[in-house]
């Protein structure tokens, strides 16, 4: 980087204070600040004998208090937006729903909401080869819940994670079973109707170089006690997987905000709870109050919020949404997406990963 540039970037606020009042000390500029505007002397270029030549900025007019040039709010590339979706399996007797007429919808949510992170869930292989194609700039990650491979035979459930390949790296990731034997691959717990599963997977966010843990998971539908059990397992392995570093939780719980299974999962009283985006978001949530669509009857049943984004402490929730787009009455999925824009903004977490990397 040259010393003109270095300049410049401290002038469009990119550097720290700290950083540029070194830079400017080292090469003998000036800042002057009067009031709301400022003037800034800055060097144009560096002369043959070493010594800027210094050009003007003035009559910006910039509050220098609050979110002011040196105070300013998450910069865009700090934040990720996450989402959940259950993007429903290939089932031939949706008709007009059957997947092949969905997956372009599916898709445009994703493109159109500028997802980073997504947890989907019923998703088929063929299905996440079909995204794969249609949205290229993402990987992902995961196995399949009857035997634990990536090419299951005959095919069936996943809950991957989609990730942009140009914003984060994947550090390691593996799938456990919500039962009983969680490494066995293919074992059903307690009374669910099928195996359920946790796909996790460590990433290093390239932009700000935080490293954090993303958990996606699909609760059984029939089964109450496999989803009490499978919630207490749940928080039991984000914290022996995860430890202190920040971690982001999504899923389709089958369960509403009373029912147990969230309520294991939230209860503050437990040291190792979590967060519901929904609640902690410092912006209102947007859209309706409800992610289960009646099978593509409604955009949103009242009372109906089954699928989530949770956190842990140690990452700031910016908005929260449950999106209802529809193409003339149609619905991408028979569940709504969930998108949360989130900042990793524990201070600690810079220096616990530099010791766990």
């Amino acid at each position: 980087m040259t010393k003109r540039t270095l300049h410049f970037l401290c002038f469009l606020g990119v550097f720290m204070p700290g950083l540029c009042e070194k830079s400017f000390a080292a090469f003998n500029g000036e800042r002057l600040f009067s009031g709301a505007p400022f003037s800034l002397i800055l060097p144009s270029k560096i002369s043959e004998n070493g010594a800027p030549e210094k050009i003007l900025f003035s009559g910006i007019s910039r509050q220098m208090s609050g979110q002011g040039l040196f105070n300013p709010p998450p910069a865009k590339a700090a934040t990720i937006s996450v989402m959940t979706f259950n993007i429903r399996y290939p089932n031939p007797g949706d008709g007009t729903n059957f997947w092949p007429n969905r997956k372009a919808l599916v898709a445009s949510m994703v493109r159109f909401h500028s997802a980073d992170l997504i947890g989907v869930q019923e998703a088929f292989r063929s299905q996440l080869d079909e995204l794969g194609q249609m949205l290229p700039e993402f990987a992902w990650t995961g196995v399949c819940r009857t035997d634990g491979s990536m090419q299951p035979r005959p095919d069936n459930e996943f809950s991957a994670i989609f990730y942009r390949k140009d914003r984060f790296k994947l550090l390691d990731g593996q799938t456990f079973w919500l039962s009983e034997t969680p490494d066995q691959a293919g074992s059903k717990g307690w009374d669910a109707a099928l195996p359920r599963i946790v796909t996790w997977a460590k990433f290093k966010d390239l932009y700000s170089g935080d490293i954090f843990y993303h958990f996606n998971t699909h609760f059984d539908h029939q089964g109450n006690t496999a989803r009490r059990a499978g919630a207490s397992l749940l928080l039991q392995k984000i914290q022996e997987i995860a430890g202190v570093l920040p971690a982001i939780v999504t899923g389709d719980f089958n369960a509403r905000p009373e029912d147990p299974p969230i309520q294991i999962l939230t209860d503050p009283r437990a040291p190792l709870h979590l967060l519901d985006a929904f609640h902690v978001s410092e912006t209102p949530h947007h859209g309706p109050d409800g992610t289960w669509t009646d099978a593509f009857q409604t955009p949103g049943v009242p009372g109906q919020r089954i699928d989530y984004i949770f956190v842990k402490k140690g990452i700031r929730v910016l908005r929260h949404g449950i999106l209802s787009d529809t193409w003339s009455g149609r619905l991408p999925s028979d569940h709504l997406p969930v998108l949360a824009q989130v900042v990793i903004h524990d201070p600690k977490n810079r220096l616990v990963t530099a010791t766990k990397k």
